[in-house]
């Protein structure tokens, strides 16, 4: 088992959307970071207040898994469970 690697965009559908990943990301990143297994993990706004860059390391699939399931729980997850996403994942 090694290193996962999951990269993509997470993007907004309008103004209210942003302004709640704004509002909740800090601690999604905080908890995030504090799991076991996280290498790396940074959720970055680009040039459109829309679009978010998304970079995740996990030591390994057991680590990754667990942070999908921890998330999807959190308040972040419910929160913005309909906001779509773009990933790839590489390592599973």
């Amino acid at each position: 088992m090694g290193i996962v690697i999951m990269e993509g965009r997470l993007l907004c559908a309008d103004a209210a959307e942003a302004e709640l990943v704004e509002k909740l990301l800090p601690e999604h990143i905080r908890l995030t970071k504090a799991e076991d297994g996280c290498i790396s993990f940074s959720v970055t706004q680009t040039g459109d207040p829309w679009v978010w860059l998304v970079h995740e390391e996990f030591e390994d699939s057991a680590a990754f898994e667990a942070h999908q399931q921890r998330a999807a729980k959190s308040e972040w997850g419910q929160a913005t469970s309909g906001l779509q996403r773009i990933y790839k994942i590489k390592g599973l």
